[in-house]
């Protein structure tokens, strides 16, 4: 039989209004009210919505969370908030969250890995339902920390080495192997890159393909021409001053992130130093302003927004997954996005020096790095990679 309305007495202002206070508004029961909130169907719908609103109740999330063991939470960790490329990332994760009404908690690590360690440890403190990370290193034990304490994790951009977790990547070592190509099509032999950290997935990877694109052409990497930054604009300043101080100077330069190429410009231009006039300059990454600079600048592009997308779709059939289903991975492509920032090499560029054919000199050798042994993955090794977006799989809308 359905509860008669009765008049009732408004909460004081300075009390929020209760379940209780929303069912006698509206003339139902309290169960009736939780199961409308809860989004279920009741016939009762119109007059519960309009007591919700008319007393601006507020579901208590903390004691719904107690009664449903969800946060409805999601920690979000990068290594760098201030990079372009992680604000698309998060996008995409949000624009997926937002149908579910999940909140988000974003954190910094620093690309530290004891930062990483304190991190995750108040993100189970708050009981969040998942996490999705960019490790800040190769080497990182956040994601086996989660792991032991199942709780679901899906990483961004980066692997771990330890375990295989659910990843959605891009092909860096075909986008860098691209963009070393390109420079020698256009006749490049004094060729330059500034890496990111070789303990990381996108450094390690591309490095590794910006050596197999110059072999593929029967070239190597001189190491007069190689410097390892930390993937900030301030590395790559200064990576670039080290890097024009060589003589002969470099004709053509590939950074591999934004940030670094962002810190790299800034001192060719104090220098003096002509695009593409003196200097051809490409690199991993499109940047917001990359098409309104003089000349715009050519990138190795890639989905970052759809990155976080699909990491959050893995994250979601992770939370879901009674079965614990096998890890997947996601490989996405890159392309190369011509503008105008690369052209042929200067006239005086026949004088001896640069990129040495494949004969003459070995490929640097780089101090810690990760594997020393470790040479450049031939192209039938590989990960399989997704065109555009990944139509097919489980977590695909």
């Amino acid at each position: 039989m359905p509860v008669k309305s009765v008049p009732v007495t408004p909460p004081a202002a300075d009390k929020p209004a209760t379940i209780k206070d929303v069912a006698a508004r509206a003339g139902v029961s309290t169960a009736t009210v939780s199961r409308y909130l809860n989004g279920n169907r009741v016939r009762q719908a119109r007059r519960i919505a309009e007591a919700v609103d008319a007393l601006t109740f507020r579901p208590n999330q903390l004691a719904r969370s107690l009664k449903s063991g969800s946060t409805r939470t999601i920690g979000v960790l990068v290594p760098d908030i201030s990079n372009p490329f992680f604000a698309d990332v998060v996008k995409g994760v949000e624009s997926v969250m937002r149908a579910d009404e999940y909140s988000l908690l974003l954190c910094n690590t620093d690309e530290n890995i004891e930062r990483e360690r304190t991190i995750i440890n108040l993100l189970l403190q708050k009981q969040v339902d998942g996490i999705l990370m960019a490790p800040a290193t190769e080497w990182s034990d956040a994601p086996l920390m989660l792991r032991a304490r199942r709780v679901p994790v899906v990483l961004i951009d980066r692997r771990i080495e330890a375990q295989d977790f659910d990843v959605v990547l891009v092909d860096n070592v075909n986008g860098s192997a691209q963009a070393a190509e390109y420079l020698v099509s256009l006749g490049h032999e004094r060729i330059a890159m500034i890496s990111g950290p070789l303990d990381t997935t996108p450094g390690r990877e591309r490095y590794e393909g910006f050596v197999q694109g110059l072999r593929t052409t029967g070239h190597d990497l001189d190491e007069r021409y190689l410097e390892v930054a930390d993937f900030r604009e301030d590395g790559g300043y200064q990576a670039a001053l080290r890097l024009l101080a060589v003589r002969p100077a470099p004709t053509g330069l590939f950074v591999s992130n934004n940030l670094m190429a962002i810190g790299a410009l800034r001192a060719m231009h104090n220098l003096g130093i002509r695009i593409p006039t003196e200097m051809s300059f490409l690199c991993f990454d499109d940047l917001a302003l990359a098409e309104l600079t003089s000349p715009p600048l050519t990138v190795i592009s890639r989905p970052s927004t759809e990155q976080g997308v699909l990491a959050m779709r893995l994250l979601k059939f992770r939370m879901e997954d009674t079965a614990e289903a096998a890890p997947r991975k996601i490989v996405l492509e890159t392309r190369l996005t011509v503008r105008g920032s690369c052209a042929g090499p200067p006239a005086e560029q026949s004088l001896t020096g640069g990129v040495a054919p494949s004969a003459a000199a070995p490929a640097r050798r780089i101090a810690g790095y990760p594997d020393t042994g470790h040479e450049p993955a031939a192209t039938g090794n590989r990960d399989p990679i997704v065109p555009g977006t990944s139509g097919g799989t489980p977590w695909s809308s």
